[in-house]
């Protein structure tokens, strides 16, 4: 049983991982080898001189092209990915200070109809986020906001506010009242007690929230394709605009490209991964 276990394990991780392994292989290819009919899979680090061969020569290129700025594109790759770090970690920094404030309050406090602020707070993830997007489009017009990051860490702060909000909730009313009424007894303001003795509580759902908000934000294309055609351009807008390349479309580099975005979130991921079966429950099992 134990051994079928560990087999099952082992497949799943296989298939989860298999698109991971084939951008590496692509991001060690020449661009003739990423489009080659026949099948390029085993890396060599010599020449190759027969085309119908599996193997194909292993290279760096792809890496050292991530500092080229292709046909159709004003910047480069790493440029692109300053955008996307700068509106991803603000705008989840953001959503979970917001979400957290907000989660405090419809916990602790009796706030008339506060099942239906919450439904209407989680009501704003019903419509797609493209539906809204030409009236997002002429707002930032009038207000001259499209194209920056301030536009969309502002707009990215708004979507990933009821998710925020949802899951601190769950967190925060686990935390027993006992803790403040004995930090308000002892002289703490409210403020303090919530400073000092929910949020370290609350640490918990901060790190599983921060990572949904995160992921929310890095892998946004819609809004980051529509409100920018300079300025802010994230990671999957600028791969999106790569395509119709009269040099053909830079396959190593998007591999290169893609594999280096993705490391941040994985990374992220791993170290909270102790909380995040917490935050798949929002926040039901209890430790």
């Amino acid at each position: 049983m134990k051994l079928l276990r560990w087999l099952v394990i082992a497949l799943g991780f296989l298939f989860a991982a298999l698109p991971l392994f084939w951008m590496g292989l692509s991001s060690l290819k020449q661009q003739a080898d990423t489009i080659n009919p026949h099948v390029k899979f085993v890396p060599s680090f010599a020449p190759v001189a027969d085309p119908d061969s599996h193997a194909f020569e292993i290279t760096s290129a792809a890496y050292a092209g991530l500092n080229v700025v292709h046909v159709g594109a004003q910047a480069s790759f790493w440029e692109h990915l300053g955008n996307s770090v700068i509106i991803g970690l603000f705008s989840t920094l953001a959503s979970v200070l917001l979400g957290t404030s907000c989660a405090y309050g419809f916990s602790r406090f009796r706030i008339g109809g506060a099942k239906d602020w919450l439904f209407f707070i989680l009501s704003t993830r019903f419509m797609p986020p493209l539906a809204v997007v030409v009236p997002v489009l002429m707002m930032y017009r009038k207000l001259d906001l499209q194209g920056t990051h301030v536009g969309l860490v502002l707009l990215y702060t708004v979507f990933n506010l009821s998710l925020a909000v949802w899951l601190m909730k769950g967190f925060i009313d686990e935390i027993p009242r006992a803790f403040e009424e004995a930090a308000l007894v002892d002289g703490y303001t409210r403020l303090q007690a919530f400073l000092r003795v929910i949020l370290p509580q609350a640490r918990t759902g901060m790190a599983v929230t921060a990572v949904f908000c995160l992921i929310s934000a890095w892998n946004e294309y819609g809004f980051a394709m529509t409100l920018n055609s300079s300025g802010a351009l994230t990671v999957p807008a600028y791969f999106a605009g790569l395509q119709g390349n009269l040099d053909g479309m830079p396959w190593p580099q998007v591999a290169a490209g893609a594999l280096i975005f993705v490391a941040p979130i994985v990374l992220f991921t791993i170290v909270v991964r102790r909380h995040l079966l917490r935050g798949m429950t929002f926040g039901t099992i209890k430790q």
